[in-house]
């Protein structure tokens, strides 16, 4: 949960087995204001229009396009958009499919891929009762699923911590240096998996980001002693996205938690992930585009959740479009291609309560690849969060035909 009411206080268990274990101020104190504020404007503002969006439509700043005078400042147009086909396939949390693990409120479900064949869902804030601030705070918590057939709608087989899902590592909420921690990304690099995750106090508010890692497919982690200030890259290294190349690079995609920020591009050898030093941005100076230069804006924008990765011969960057309120998605040929020219496509349309369809989706965000996809049958965990009654507060799964 990475937008919060600020109206009320709720007194939230922060630790131990459940919500009489400890308790804590609660999420909503004026100091945690936060994407609440942000859904319901975009909510307001949704527009009308179909289903399609084509490449030319961005506004973006282009990687690697220039104008006249070699600056990043080019437009250029991909190939038009195709027609989608767009289907819910399933809630995937709320009462009935997550009460037995304790986490009827959740959001995000970042997917990963586990050492072990199985699949790993990272959440963010997490509540036991299907409400905003429903008892037992916690934040990240993980799911693991071993469903092989995406189209049946993913289930799950096991919940990180045991009967209940567990916070991934202890801390107190609203404690005098942070607020809450939120998931970024999870990777898995040969047998270990890396979790980016974000330390909040207050709005927008990212003190630090760091790294833990797990040798064993997400059910234990510790902290790899890296972190990176939240004013790294003018705030810009808060938000990001990862995947890993052929080439034992991670490229990663990266904006500020303030849904008004661009894209900057770093990488970083797998082998050394956990080293702030080793991570090299691409930037454009003396009229060229090169790693180590200071990290320019790859595309312009308002950027919410990222989610970048690998896929059929391709990389694919879905995000959630804060600056207009709707799930799009980009194919380009490697991280470094020009984002502006690359095929672009919106795949799920922000819409009104009472309104919603397969398509069009009530204050939504997230938007992250679920493993198994392919170009041309995407399959996307979707975020939903009513902010005026405080649920649904959950996390769905979309498909989208047609993309690739």
């Amino acid at each position: 949960m990475r937008n919060r009411n600020s109206r009320e206080k709720s007194s939230i268990s922060t630790s131990g087995e459940g919500p009489d274990s400890g308790s804590g101020d609660g999420p909503y104190d004026s100091a945690n204001v936060s994407r609440s504020t942000l859904l319901r404007a975009a909510a307001g503002a949704v527009a009308a229009g179909g289903l399609l969006v084509g490449a030319g439509a961005a506004t973006a700043r282009a990687t690697g396009a220039t104008g006249a005078n070699g600056a990043p400042n080019g437009r250029r147009r991909g190939r038009r958009a195709q027609a989608l086909e767009v289907k819910k396939i399933a809630d995937l949390t709320g009462p009935g499919l997550t009460t037995r693990f304790r986490m009827e409120a959740t959001d995000l479900g970042i997917p990963a891929r586990t050492p072990d064949g199985r699949t790993l869902w990272v959440f963010g804030d997490t509540f036991e009762n299907a409400t905003v601030g429903g008892g037992w705070w916690r934040s990240p918590v993980a799911l693991w699923s071993t469903t092989t057939d995406l189209n049946a709608g993913v289930t799950w087989s096991g919940a990180v911590g045991g009967d209940a899902a567990q916070q991934l590592w202890p801390y107190e909420h609203d404690n005098p240096e942070f607020s809450t921690v939120l998931p970024s990304d999870v990777i898995t690099i040969g047998g270990t998996m890396y979790l980016h995750a974000m330390v909040n106090n207050g709005l927008h508010n990212v003190v630090w980001s760091e790294i833990w890692r797990s040798d064993d497919s997400g059910a234990t982690w510790v902290h790899t002693g890296a972190k990176f200030p939240g004013d790294r890259d003018g705030r810009l290294f808060q938000c990001l996205t990862w995947g890993l190349g052929n080439d034992g690079w991670v490229y990663v995609y990266s904006t500020s938690f303030d849904r008004k920020g661009p894209i900057i591009l770093n990488r970083v050898r797998s082998e050394a992930i956990a080293d702030p030093a080793a991570y090299e941005p691409w930037g454009y100076r003396d009229g060229a585009w090169n790693w180590g230069n200071p990290p320019t804006p790859i595309l312009e924008g308002a950027f919410g959740e990222l989610c970048l990765r690998p896929l059929g011969g391709k990389w694919v960057l879905t995000w959630f479009n804060a600056g207009d309120y709707r799930i799009d998605g980009i194919i380009m040929d490697t991280p470094t291609s020009d984002l502006h020219a690359a095929p672009r496509q919106t795949l799920i349309w922000g819409g009104d309560w009472g309104n919603e369809d397969d398509s069009h989706v009530a204050q939504l965000y997230g938007g992250y690849i679920i493993p198994g996809s392919t170009l041309g049958e995407l399959h996307l965990s979707v975020s939903q969060w009513n902010t005026e009654v405080n649920w649904p507060y959950r996390v769905m799964q979309h498909r989208i035909r047609g993309f690739g």
